[in-house]
């Protein structure tokens, strides 16, 4: 039984699945929108958008708390600078989930996710 195990382990140790998510997060903030598996996507998003939480808060602590996550400066600069003000007014929901189909190798559903503008 599953009880308490919340998540996907995606076939990844802790450690991995945390470096993936953190990376996921970084291209997504720079690019506006990835590709990738439904599976990575769906646990990614959540991810994504308390970093975009953090940058409308903007104060010094939630700028630290994204740097620890993200492990790259640029990146916090470009989340807190650009893509935070875009939702200033929005309360949640930042981003969409949108399904492309299997993908060619192995069949893998796949999808992209993007910002809502």
């Amino acid at each position: 039984m599953r009880h308490q195990r919340k998540g996907r382990s995606l076939g990844r140790d802790a450690e991995h699945r945390k470096s993936l998510f953190s990376n996921l997060t970084g291209a997504l903030v720079t690019h506006g929108r990835i590709t990738t598996t439904l599976a990575k996507a769906k646990e990614v998003r959540p991810v994504a958008e308390k970093m975009i939480t953090l940058g409308k808060r903007g104060d010094l602590h939630a700028r630290r708390q994204a740097i620890a996550f993200l492990r790259s400066k640029s990146v916090v600069h470009t989340l807190f600078a650009d893509v935070a003000p875009r939702f200033a007014e929005r309360e949640g929901g930042y981003t969409r989930i949108v399904k492309l189909g299997p993908r060619q190798g192995d069949a893998a559903e796949m999808a992209i996710l993007e910002f809502v503008d």
